[in-house]
C-alpha cells in the first residue's frame, strides 16, 4: 500500500462518525420532529375548523403555493387534496408573477406556505387573491409576518427547532407543514363523505388501484368456468379441470349452486386405482373457500394466502352460493396487485 493511500484511509477514518453517534443524531432528529407534531396537534383549534369550512365551500379549486422547501411540500399537499376528493393544484409563486396568475380564478381558495412568512415570491399570488376576493389560508410560524398578517385564516405552526446539530435546514418546519396538509386533506375527506369507491375511481393505476378493484372486475365467467354436475365420474371431470387450467373444479347443481370443489390436492389425497371411475362428489371438498363478487381484490388475496389452507384460485359466489365466476392469483398478478 502506498503512503498516499495510507494517509487517505487515516483521514477518512478520523473524519467518520462512529455508528452510535450517527444513530444518536438520527434518533434526535426523529424525536425533535415527533415532539413538534405533538405540539402542532395540540395547537389546532377554531382557525383550523374555519379553514375546513372555507375549503368545503370553495366552488373552484384549492391553489397551494410555496417557495423553496415549502414549495415542495405545497406540491405534495395539492396532490393529496386532489387524490382525496378536493380539487387542487400547485402554482409556483415565482411563475405566478409571469403569467401563471391566470390559473388562479374567482371561486378558488389559496393556501400559501412560508415558515418565516416573509418569502417575497409569494407577494404576487397573495396580492392577486386579495384583488379578486379569494380566501387566503396562510401556513407560517410567525403570526406577525407578512403572510401571517395578510392571511384571512392564519394557521400557525408552533415554535419548534429545526432538527440536527446546526438547526438551520428546513426539517421540523416542513414536517409540520406536510402533516398539517394531511390533516386538512383527511378532515375534508371525512366531511365530504369520500368513500373507498371514490378513492378507487381516481386511483385506477398501480398497486393502489389494483387493491381497490372489486373481484367482479377481475374474475372469469361463462365458458371459462370449470364446472361439472354431481354424478360426473372423475375421468370426465379431469378433462374439464385440465382444459380450463385453473387447477380447480367446481361441482354445481342445475341452478349453478356450488356444492363443492376439487383441487389438485384433493386429487393427490384420493389417488387410487379406482379414482377415475369414482363420482366427483366422493372426491370434492364440501366446504370450499369462496369470495363474493363485491369483495375487494385485496380480500381475495388475503383469503388465498390464509396460512391454514392457502389456495391459488377461488370460486366467486353470490349470497345464495350461486357461482358467478372464478378468480386465480394470476389475475391479481396481471392487475399489478402483487
Amino acid at each position: 500500500m502506498s503512503r498516499g493511500e495510507t494517509t487517505l484511509q487515516t483521514a477518512v477514518a478520523d473524519s467518520a462518525l462512529p455508528s452510535s453517534s450517527g444513530l444518536a443524531i438520527a434518533r434526535d432528529v426523529l424525536a425533535t420532529e415527533a415532539a413538534a407534531l405533538t405540539a402542532l396537534a395540540d395547537s389546532l383549534g377554531d382557525k383550523f375548523l374555519t379553514a375546513i369550512d372555507t375549503l368545503l365551500a370553495v366552488t373552484g379549486r384549492v391553489v397551494v403555493t410555496g417557495m423553496g422547501k415549502s414549495g415542495h411540500v405545497a406540491r405534495k399537499i395539492a396532490a393529496t387534496l386532489a387524490s382525496t376528493g378536493t380539487p387542487a393544484l400547485f402554482v409556483h409563486p415565482a411563475e405566478a408573477a409571469h403569467g401563471d396568475l391566470g390559473m388562479v380564478v374567482r371561486g378558488d381558495a389559496v393556501i400559501a406556505l412560508s415558515n418565516s412568512g416573509e418569502a417575497q415570491e409569494l407577494a404576487a399570488i397573495v396580492g392577486h387573491a386579495h384583488r379578486i376576493g379569494l380566501p387566503l389560508i396562510g401556513v407560517t410560524s410567525v403570526a406577525e409576518s407578512t403572510l401571517g398578517q395578510a392571511a384571512d385564516i392564519p394557521l400557525l405552526l408552533p415554535p419548534a427547532p429545526e432538527a440536527g446539530p446546526i438547526g438551520l435546514a428546513p426539517t421540523t418546519s416542513t414536517t409540520m407543514q406536510m402533516a398539517l396538509g394531511d390533516a386538512l386533506a383527511v378532515t375534508l375527506l371525512a366531511r365530504r363523505g369520500f368513500t373507498a369507491k371514490d378513492f378507487r375511481d381516481i386511483h385506477p393505476g398501480g398497486k393502489l388501484g389494483a387493491r381497490l378493484k372489486r373481484v367482479r372486475e377481475l374474475m372469469h365467467q361463462g365458458d371459462e368456468l370449470p364446472l361439472v354436475p354431481p354424478g360426473t365420474t372423475m375421468d370426465k371431470a379431469l378433462i374439464t379441470m385440465t382444459a380450463k387450467r385453473f387447477g380447480l373444479l367446481g361441482v354445481v347443481d342445475e341452478g349453478q349452486k356450488l356444492l363443492g370443489v376439487v383441487t389438485d390436492g384433493d386429487l393427490r389425497r384420493a389417488m387410487s386405482p379406482t379414482l377415475l371411475s369414482r363420482p366427483v362428489e366422493e372426491i370434492m371438498n364440501r366446504s370450499p373457500k369462496s369470495i363474493a363478487p363485491e369483495a375487494l381484490a385485496e380480500d381475495a388475496l388475503r383469503e388465498m394466502n390464509a396460512p391454514s389452507r392457502p389456495v391459488t384460485a377461488l370460486f366467486v359466489v353470490d349470497d345464495a352460493n350461486m357461482v358467478r365466476g372464478i378468480l386465480h392469483i394470476h389475475d391479481l398478478l396481471r392487475a399489478g396487485f402483487v
